[in-house]
């Protein structure tokens, strides 16, 4: 739960600190501005509020893991639903905005989480889940969100050394794997999900694991 709010806080602050004109260079993720990416970040917040008040009865069907819906297959940009957030951030017209925005719905989600019981169950994509194990895997959202983030950014803030080091264990946990030592936190997490091509010596080092990726994580 502390590595949720830590984690979160620390996204929501890089998105305070960019300057206006950072909201029109390309963010990590395929065909998105960092507007768009930041847009998207507000629906997450609210996904994480609407979830987290919605109980569930029965057994837990998902973890922290397994929550992951896991494809091989890169987004392109053109789903239906990413072009709907770039209409949707065009839409904010000034970068304040949507720092107000976010910073108004994702402090709320970052209070909710807070008070959250971990051991309640709620309910998100027709699946149970306890609200620790839903918090945890969105450790690895934000991390990899925060990646994206400042992908062309070099000056901006990196996301929290141990949010990348769980984001990474959670990474290997999903692979049934684990990523070469000579990999930094960030390598693995790019590399793994298709975010960043490796080097020749570095698709060496990955040895079998190399055939499993990209994991992209939806």
């Amino acid at each position: 739960m502390d590595l949720f709010s830590r984690s979160w806080a620390a996204l929501r602050a890089a998105v305070a600190d960019l300057p206006d004109e950072h909201f029109a260079r390309p963010s990590g993720c395929a065909g998105w501005l960092v507007r768009d990416l930041v847009c998207h970040l507000v629906i997450d917040a609210q996904d994480v509020l609407i979830t987290l008040v919605t109980p569930a009865e029965g057994e837990p069907t998902r973890d922290a893991i397994t929550y992951w819906q896991v494809t091989a297959t890169p987004p392109s940009g053109d789903d239906p639903l990413d072009a709907l957030v770039v209409r949707l951030a065009a839409a904010y017209e000034q970068p304040w905005l949507l720092k107000f925005h976010l910073d108004d719905v994702g402090s709320a989600a970052g209070r909710a989480a807070g008070l959250a019981d971990p051991e309640a169950r709620v309910s998100t994509r027709g699946q149970v889940i306890t609200a620790g194990d839903y918090l945890s895997a969105y450790v690895l959202e934000w991390t990899l969100h925060h990646l994206d983030l400042v992908a062309h950014l070099p000056d901006a803030a990196r996301p929290p050394a141990d949010g990348l080091a769980r984001s990474r264990g959670m990474l290997e946990r999903i692979a049934a794997a684990a990523f070469p030592r000579s990999f930094s936190d960030e390598d693995a997490l790019l590399i793994g999900t298709g975010r960043k091509a490796p080097t020749p010596a570095q698709r060496a080092g990955l040895g079998e694991l190399a055939a499993k990726l990209p994991l992209v994580l939806g």
